[in-house]
C-alpha cells in the first residue's frame, strides 16, 4: 500500500507541481509551473471519477452537498464554499475549488470520487485523505550563502505540511539569485525524494548551466545619447556576471530619462558565454522654454497704477547636453509688480564613473521692500533599478531684511527676521509612470526630511533690546511628501489625484522662514504666492480628457488646509479652487490656457467671476 501511495505522490508531483523550473533565454524570467487544474488520479481501489471526467453538466440552478467520511468531516469544515450555484457548470467550478483548495494545503491526493446529479441539486462524495508533511529537506549541492538569500530556512521544511505552492515560491527565489549571479540557464529540482507514510524528504539541486557576463550595450535608433552614458546609467558592465533583475530594470530606468524614447522592449542575444544587449532608443524633444503670462487684478491700486497688474513665468531648460545627461536649467519669475523669483540648477550624472548623480540647486527671492532670501543646496543622488531614487543633501538658506527707515521706531520684533538655517537631509522619490510629460497611467511619490540649526542674526537698524527674549539658535526640523495616481476612464479620459505637503517644526518662525502658496503651480485660483504657511496640505482631483497624444481639456479641484504659526500668533485657512482649462499643440509650441476661481476666508475671498484668475502660456520643446 505505501508503495502504491508514492507512486501516485510522484505522479501528482510531476503532474500537478513540476520538480523543475527552467529560466527562459529571453529577458523576462520564467515564471514558475503552477499546479494542475485537474485532481491527482486515485489509487486502482477507489473509483476513478476525477472532476475531469464527469459527464455533461446538466442545466439548471444546483444545490450542493459535501459528504466525507467521518473523521475528514473536521477538516472539510474549515473549507467555506457556495452552497448553491446558478447552474451545473459553475457547480463544477465550486467543487473544482474546494478540491483543489485541499490539494493545495497538503492533502495531496483529494478528489471527488462521485457526484449524483438531480433536477436541482448534485451530491458529492469527497475523498480527503492525509496531509503530507516535510520530513525534512536537505541541500544538495546549494552554497549556504545562494540558499539563505533565496529564504530557506529548515525549520520551514521539517514537520511542516507539504504544500506545492511553497516548494514552487522556493524553485522561484533559487532561480531568481541564480539568474542575478551570472547563472540565466539555470534549473531547480527536487532529488532522492523518499516517501515514508506520509512524510516526505528529499534534496534540494541546481543545476547552474553555463555562466554568462555581459558583453556590452548596442543602442539602435536616432538618438544621439552616447552608449559610455547609457552603460554607466544601466550599470550593466562588459565581462560582469549576467543580471536577469538588470536586464528587467532597462526599460523602467529608460522611461525616467525625459529626453529618451523607448521604442521597442530590450532585448538580450546569448552567444559563446556571453550576452548583448540591444536597445532601440529614438530621441525625444525635451529641452524647453517656457514663457507664461498671468493676467491678475491689482487688489489695492494706487494712484497712478492699474487696475490689473502682469505677471510672467519663464523657463529654460537644456537637457541631455552633448549626449551624457547632463542638465541644466533656469527659471525667473515675476510674482507681482515688485517680487521677483529665480532658480538655477545643474546636474551632472555618472560623477567620476559611478552611478552616483551630483547636482546643485540655487533659489533667490525678493519680496518687494521687505526681504531677500537666498537658497542654494547641494545634492548626491544615487538612482537605483527597482527602489527609486535616493538623494543626500545639504543647503544653507539665508534670508535678510532690506534697509526700512521705520525700523529704528519699533518697539517690537517685525514679522520678518534675519536669519540663516543650515541643515542636512534625505529625499526619496519613486515613479511608475508611463510618460514623464502627459501620463495616463501610473504612481508618483516623493518624500523629504531634513533638520539643522537656524540662527537669528541682529539687524543693526533694529534696537538691540528687541532681542533680550529671543533664543538666536535653534533646531530646525523640515518634513515634505508628495503622492499622486493617474487612473485611465474609458478611451480617453484619465483621473488625477494628488496630494502634497510641507511642515517647518520651530518654535520661534517668522513671516520670511515659511512656505508661500498660490498660483497655477500650487494653489490654482488665487494670486502668485498670496499665501504664507508653516504647515500645509493640499489636495487635487482633476478630471483629463485627451484629444490627442500631447492635447487635453481638464477640470480641477484643488482643496487645502494652511496653518501659520508664528510668535505672535497662528492662524489656520482652508482655502478652495475650482477651474478648467485646455492644453493642445500649435506649430510654436504646447499652449495652455487655464481659468479658475477660489474662496478663502483668510483673503475675504468668494468664489465670484471678478475675482477670477487667468494663466495663458506657451511651452516650447526642442
Amino acid at each position: 500500500m505505501c508503495a502504491r501511495v508514492f507512486f501516485y505522490c510522484v505522479l501528482s508531483l510531476l503532474l500537478g507541481w513540476p520538480s523543475e523550473i527552467r529560466a527562459q533565454i529571453t529577458p523576462t524570467p520564467a515564471a514558475p509551473s503552477q499546479p494542475a487544474l485537474q485532481t491527482p488520479p486515485l489509487p486502482p481501489a477507489r473509483p476513478d471519477t476525477s472532476i475531469t471526467r464527469l459527464r455533461k453538466p446538466l442545466r439548471g440552478a444546483k444545490f450542493i452537498q459535501l459528504t466525507t467520511e467521518g473523521a475528514d468531516r473536521p477538516t472539510l469544515v474549515r473549507y467555506r464554499f457556495r452552497p448553491t450555484a446558478p447552474d451545473s457548470l459553475t457547480a463544477l467550478r465550486i467543487i473544482r475549488d474546494v478540491v483543489l483548495a485541499l490539494q493545495a494545503d497538503a492533502y495531496l491526493t483529494a478528489s471527488a470520487d462521485s457526484m449524483r446529479w438531480s433536477r436541482d441539486s448534485v451530491q458529492v462524495r469527497l475523498y480527503v485523505g492525509e496531509q503530507f508533511r516535510w520530513a525534512r529537506l536537505r541541500n544538495g549541492n546549494l552554497g549556504d550563502a545562494l540558499l539563505t538569500k533565496a529564504g530557506y530556512r529548515e525549520k520551514f521544511f521539517r514537520d511542516q505540511p507539504f504544500r506545492p505552492q511553497e516548494w514552487t515560491q522556493l524553485q522561484q527565489r533559487v532561480l531568481t539569485e541564480a539568474e542575478n549571479q551570472g547563472y540565466p540557464f539555470a534549473t531547480v529540482r527536487l532529488d532522492s525524494v523518499s516517501l515514508i507514510g506520509s512524510d516526505i524528504e528529499g534534496r534540494v539541486v541546481l543545476d547552474r548551466g553555463p555562466v554568462i557576463v555581459f558583453d556590452s550595450l548596442q543602442v539602435l535608433g536616432t538618438t544621439k545619447t552616447r552608449t559610455q552614458f547609457l552603460t554607466r546609467y544601466l550599470q550593466i558592465f562588459p565581462n560582469q556576471p549576467y543580471s536577469q533583475q538588470r536586464v528587467d530594470a532597462i526599460a523602467r530606468q529608460l522611461r525616467q530619462l525625459p529626453y529618451i524614447q523607448v521604442k521597442a522592449e530590450p532585448e538580450v542575444r546569448f552567444a559563446q558565454g556571453k550576452a548583448r544587449v540591444y536597445l532601440l532608443l529614438d530621441d525625444r524633444p525635451a529641452n524647453q522654454f517656457d514663457a507664461i503670462v498671468g493676467v491678475l487684478p491689482n487688489p489695492s491700486p494706487g494712484p497712478g497704477q492699474n487696475k490689473v497688474q502682469l505677471t510672467g513665468d519663464v523657463t529654460i531648460n537644456l537637457r541631455n547636453i552633448r549626449g551624457g545627461g547632463k542638465q541644466l536649467g533656469l527659471q525667473w519669475r515675476k510674482v507681482d509688480a515688485a517680487s521677483q523669483l529665480l532658480d538655477a540648477q545643474y546636474v551632472h550624472p555618472n560623477f567620476f564613473g559611478s552611478p552616483l548623480e551630483v547636482g546643485g540647486n540655487f533659489n533667490l527671492y525678493r519680496q518687494s521692500d521687505a526681504f531677500l532670501t537666498l537658497r542654494p543646496r547641494l545634492q548626491v543622488t544615487y538612482p537605483t533599478a527597482r527602489a527609486g531614487r535616493i538623494s543626500f543633501f545639504t543647503e544653507f538658506r539665508s534670508s535678510r531684511l532690506l534697509s526700512d527707515s521705520t525700523f529704528r521706531e519699533l518697539r517690537a520684533l517685525p514679522e520678518n527676521i534675519d536669519s540663516e538655517y543650515t541643515s542636512y537631509g534625505l529625499d526619496y522619490s519613486k515613479s511608475t509612470l508611463d510618460d514623464l510629460y502627459f501620463p495616463r497611467r501610473g504612481a508618483f511619490f516623493s518624500s523629504l526630511a531634513a533638520v539643522g540649526n537656524k540662527r537669528i542674526s541682529k539687524n543693526t537698524d533694529l534696537n538691540d533690546t528687541l532681542y533680550t527674549r529671543v533664543p538666536l539658535r535653534s533646531t530646525q526640523v523640515t518634513l515634505g511628501g508628495r503622492a499622486e495616481y493617474y487612473y485611465p476612464i474609458g478611451r480617453n479620459g484619465v483621473l488625477l489625484g494628488r496630494v502634497r505637503g510641507e511642515s517647518l517644526l520651530n518654535d520661534r518662525l517668522f513671516l520670511n522662514d515659511l512656505f508661500r502658496l498660490g498660483g497655477l503651480a500650487t494653489l490654482r485660483g488665487f494670486s502668485e504666492f498670496a499665501f504664507y504657511a508653516s504647515s500645509y496640505a493640499v489636495g487635487t482631483v482633476e478630471y483629463r480628457q485627451f484629444t490627442g497624444p500631447d492635447s487635453f481639456v481638464f477640470l480641477f479641484l484643488d482643496q487645502a488646509y494652511l496653518q501659520r504659526k508664528l510668535a505672535q500668533g497662528a492662524n489656520a485657512d482652508a482655502p478652495t479652487g475650482v477651474g478648467a482649462g485646455i492644453s493642445f499643440r500649435t506649430g510654436a509650441g504646447l499652449f495652455q490656457l487655464v481659468y479658475s476661481v477660489g474662496r478663502s476666508k483668510q483673503l475675504n475671498q468668494k468664489l465670484a467671476l471678478n475675482a477670477s484668475k487667468i494663466h495663458f502660456g506657451i511651452t516650447s520643446r526642442f
